[in-house]
């Protein structure tokens, strides 16, 4: 891969902050909803459903928000419909930005998005303005004090892993959506435990943002993380961390 979603390391180096922020749970809520409406209420026969579901335990949500989520999504219980609308747009310095929203009233979320954009120093972008940029992909997160590469790539390349790298103390497995479920196992096999797996959008390349810019793309990624219909957030942004440890001193 040519790069990779800083924004996604730089959440993980903050911890639990959509926990503390009470946005995770609201968010997990709303994946199952979907996934159980667009497929069926079987995690067995649903893999998006199977995916909410396990990001749901491993948040801690009780088993039983979850099983009401399911049957909102079925129609077994009243809920509201979500929408799912994708948001391409340019940040500060150019960067591509690209949002995934879930919700009940379009007008409202692509006026706050167009604020929010314009706000810091951004734009709203047409349909297809920067979706080229990014590609689906899986990615699963390893210790790497807990095995090395070789051993990793011994131990998931049949499965379908295309390519390991090192960020920070952490190897980024990188595999196609379709295998994902299948490198999983292939982890579990090996009694190779992991941190995090997830679909997420792999940018084809990077722009390297200081400075006053910088700061600007990490005040517009936040305020975009915290709009209540943004479910999944993507940029090609590169900032190295000495700059992010400066901006959060």
């Amino acid at each position: 891969m040519s790069g990779h979603s800083k924004w996604s390391t730089i959440k993980r180096k903050k911890g639990k902050a959509d926990a503390e922020r009470g946005r995770l749970f609201t968010r997990l809520i709303k994946e199952i909803t979907v996934a159980a409406r667009h497929g069926s209420g079987d995690e067995e026969s649903n893999p998006r459903l199977r995916s909410a579901i396990q990001a749901a335990k491993t948040a801690n949500m009780p088993s039983a928000n979850i099983e009401k989520a399911v049957k909102r999504g079925t129609g077994e219980l009243p809920g509201v419909t979500y929408e799912e609308i994708v948001y391409e747009g340019y940040g500060p310095g150019g960067v591509a930005v690209y949002i995934e929203t879930l919700t009940d009233n379009k007008n409202r979320t692509v006026a706050e998005i167009r604020h929010l954009l314009s706000k810091y120093g951004g734009s709203l972008g047409e349909s297809g303005s920067v979706a080229w940029i990014f590609t689906k992909k899986g990615v699963i997160t390893i210790n790497a004090n807990d095995i090395s590469e070789d051993e990793l790539m011994m131990a998931t390349l049949d499965a379908g892993a295309e390519d390991i790298d090192l960020d920070d103390d952490q190897y980024r497995l990188v595999t196609e959506p379709s295998n994902l479920e299948a490198v999983k196992n292939a982890l579990a096999e090996n009694n190779i435990p992991y941190e995090s797996a997830e679909i997420t959008m792999e940018p084809s390349n990077t722009i390297k943002v200081e400075g006053k810019t910088a700061e600007s793309v990490l005040k517009l990624m936040d305020a975009l993380e915290d709009q209540d219909d943004v479910q999944n957030l993507y940029s090609n942004f590169d900032i190295d961390d000495s700059v992010i440890e400066a901006l959060e001193s």
